[in-house]
């Protein structure tokens, strides 16, 4: 059972042997740099980087759905660059309503190093 599932995988559309499976499953690097600029100060964070990888992922997911054969990577990397991108400006934009996060002068001093 499991090699039938396995070889429905390796034989499908957007499976390994096709360029439509090797290209989402690149794409998740971005979203994990994203997830690890988390922990960076808010002042690194670029507004036009991030407002580039929401809309990515938002045009993106919408466009995966529609395409024949569905590629469920493809839907699912988007779907986490759009996320990340919301966070990291909503980051943002909660740290400059605020007024700048606490010890952050620190924080890009350390990044800087």
């Amino acid at each position: 059972m499991a090699t039938t599932k396995l070889a429905a995988l390796w034989n499908h559309p957007a499976g390994p042997k096709t360029i439509h499976f090797w290209a989402p499953t690149f794409k998740w690097g971005i979203s994990i740099a994203n997830i690890a600029d988390f922990s960076k100060p808010t002042e690194v964070i670029s507004y036009p980087q991030q407002m580039a990888v929401t809309a990515t992922g938002l045009i993106w997911s919408r466009y995966s759905m529609v395409i024949t054969p569905k590629n469920w990577n493809l839907f699912s990397v988007n779907c986490a660059m759009a996320a990340t991108g919301i966070y990291q400006l909503s980051r943002k934009i909660m740290a400059e309503e605020v007024g700048g996060e606490k010890g952050t002068a620190n924080q890009v001093e350390k990044h800087a190093a």
